[in-house]
């Protein structure tokens, strides 16, 4: 049996340049997200794309892996700021997503920079979404802040 299962459901009027869409997530934690191909190509203009959503899910996910990560060193994360960046490119004339661009910053007690680097390569190897990106060019970057 699996985990968990989520779902979000599109709706979709009119052609790929001037249609536009609503995106409307299961669990109802947001209202329906406006979505077109110009949003996702151009400038959002107040709308989303699922590039933004695949970042969203990307960073959201990578931060609980290496929340967990820290838990198994014992020590608990103040906070953790993780950002992604998705690529949408053309390959071969197709639009690809190409990469997934992740930033870590990590203000965590009593760690060492070395320490949180190998608790940020451990969540990579862990973060569900990682696995899922798998074919794509995925990186990552961290900064312990300062204490």
């Amino acid at each position: 049996m699996a985990i968990a299962e989520r779902t979000a459901q599109t709706t979709w009027e009119g052609g790929l340049a001037r249609g536009r869409g609503t995106i409307v997530p299961g669990s109802g934690a947001v209202a329906g997200l406006p979505v077109t191909w110009a949003a996702r190509t151009e400038a959002p203009g107040g709308k989303t794309s699922p590039e933004e959503l695949a970042a969203a899910a990307h960073s959201s996910c990578f931060a609980m892996a290496l929340s967990l990560c820290l838990g198994e060193r014992d020590v608990e994360p103040e906070r953790l700021t993780v950002s992604s960046t998705v690529t949408l490119d053309e390959v071969d004339g197709k639009p690809t997503v190409v990469s997934s661009a992740l930033t870590v910053q990590g203000r965590v007690p009593g760690l060492s920079a070395d320490e949180f680097r190998s608790a940020v390569d451990q969540a990579a190897e862990l973060c569900p979404i990682s696995r899922l990106f798998a074919g794509a060019s995925i990186t990552v970057s961290s900064d312990l802040e300062p204490m």
